[in-house]
């Protein structure tokens, strides 16, 4: 095994008694990146000298005795809507392409004062409004999409380019390259985590938070960068517990959630299959399972569309004007159409998503998580535009990828994606873990449970 194919906390064990130096492993990341950039193209931008020069400074400190924590000397990659300084924050379009930060965001910075190093900066779905990122191929076979809108991040944790990559997560774009990749990913509650530094998408559903190769890698991270910030309007007065505290405590005498509805009303068989064998895991653990209704099933799509599409275009809407004609075609269309959203429409979708905070936080009394696949189907074809679900529903893939994902964005509940399984053309199938309101602590006690009962977040792509 080489280094850079070791999760943070391995190697944060190898790294504090001397084992393994920064330095190599971080030169193990950049010369992973040569080896497979050319077939990935996961990043925008790769920063190898300062990465050189960051883990030289790691390995002084902690031979000098100033060992800073789990993230010390670790190789990670930052998607393209953070900000950091020397380094222009293109969002991935021609729009910002020469867009340099003056401060780094609040993540960038948390990650520096904890000792990451930053070997560069992963490409995005243009301004993150997709699931495709058309830029990037997927590592377990690159005819396929790593989807987005992080799918850099998901690409490049997945092939071993870093050990943790930064996504964002709107509609499920943290959640949804975790599932296509085979990578853990977290989106924490709304509000834990500072969004300052970041480019938007929409304010009142954005999220930040890791992808990462394990659940203990995903709490290691998350440990640097929850707490509240007062430059981040929607940031939570809220204590930052000890995320790994209940990794190990195991499932028995919680009581997990099934969905009776919309989870899986269309979904891919093999995806289905395999996301109730990982549910049979958790109950053969101890688990006590509950069918659950979800509410406002019918209502959650009009929901999250109908708050992020005019959010978006109020973002954009100088730089529309300015230099509309640098816009890729599909971002062009969605930000055109927000443009006529009235704004009695968005204030009933506001309404709504209310309604549907309250119905969860009501479907939620005694139970403890909720399971349900990431997604309904696995990587699309690098093309493909729609999936054909049993009995011949016909969806787009962006509405297939948002459906699942889209109530941890609209209620602003964390939820988690962990690997459980691969079709028949061996791609990555996930188990989408979704729990209370600032509870990341019992979610990522559920994805540690399942993780350690099988085998599938140590399998790694050949490319």
């Amino acid at each position: 095994m080489q280094p850079s194919e070791l999760g943070i906390a391995e190697a944060a064990r190898q790294i504090e008694r001397r084992t393994l130096s920064p330095v190599e492993l971080v030169q193990s990341a950049l010369d992973r990146i040569d080896e497979v950039e050319g077939r990935l193209n996961a990043f925008v931008v790769v920063t190898a000298d300062q990465a050189l020069e960051a883990a030289r400074q790691a390995e002084r400190e902690i031979a000098d005795g100033r060992y800073r924590g789990p993230l010390h000397g670790i190789p990670v990659g930052i998607k393209d809507l953070y900000d950091a300084v020397g380094l222009p924050t293109t969002s991935s379009s021609a729009v910002r392409s020469e867009h340099l930060p003056t401060e780094d965001s609040a993540c960038v910075a948390r990650l520096r004062d904890a000792g990451a190093v930053m070997v560069g900066k992963t490409h995005t779905h243009e301004f993150a409004y997709g699931v495709l990122t058309p830029t990037t191929r997927n590592p377990w076979n690159t005819g396929h999409v790593p989807g987005g809108s992080s799918g850099g991040s998901g690409a490049a944790v997945a092939a071993g380019e870093c050990l943790m990559g930064m996504g964002t997560d709107t509609g499920g774009s943290i959640r949804i390259p975790a599932s296509v990749c085979g990578t853990v990913g977290l989106k924490p509650t709304y509000g834990r985590v500072s969004r300052f530094g970041i480019t938007s998408l929409c304010w009142s559903l954005d999220h930040a938070g890791p992808l990462t190769r394990t659940v203990r890698d995903a709490a290691l991270t998350l440990q640097v960068l929850a707490g509240f910030d007062a430059r981040d309007p929607g940031s939570a007065r809220e204590p930052v517990p000890d995320f790994t505290s209940d990794l190990d405590a195991g499932v028995r005498g919680l009581t997990l959630g099934v969905p009776s509805n919309y989870f899986f009303d269309d979904v891919d068989p093999e995806v289905e299959s395999a996301v109730r064998e990982a549910i049979g895991v958790l109950e053969a653990q101890g688990a006590t399972l509950r069918e659950v209704e979800i509410p406002f099933a019918e209502q959650m799509m009009a929901v999250e569309f109908g708050v992020l599409v005019p959010e978006a275009s109020a973002y954009h809407q100088e730089m529309l004007r300015e230099s509309g004609d640098r816009y890729t075609d599909d971002v062009r269309v969605f930000l055109d159409a927000g443009e006529t959203v009235l704004a009695t429409q968005y204030i009933k979708a506001l309404r709504v998503r209310t309604l549907v905070q309250q119905a969860f936080r009501r479907a939620f009394e005694g139970l403890d998580a909720l399971v349900c696949p990431t997604l309904p189907a696995a990587a699309a074809e690098v093309g493909q535009e729609t999936f054909t679900f049993p009995g011949g529903t016909r969806t787009a893939v962006i509405d297939a990828w948002v459906h699942h994902s889209a109530p941890g964005n609209v209620t602003g509940l964390p939820a988690l994606s962990v690997p459980c399984g691969f079709t028949s053309a061996g791609l990555p199938i996930g188990l989408q873990v979704i729990g209370r309101p600032f509870d990341e602590v019992g979610v990522l006690r559920v994805g540690q449970a399942y993780e350690s009962a099988t085998d599938w977040s140590s399998r790694r792509p050949a490319l």
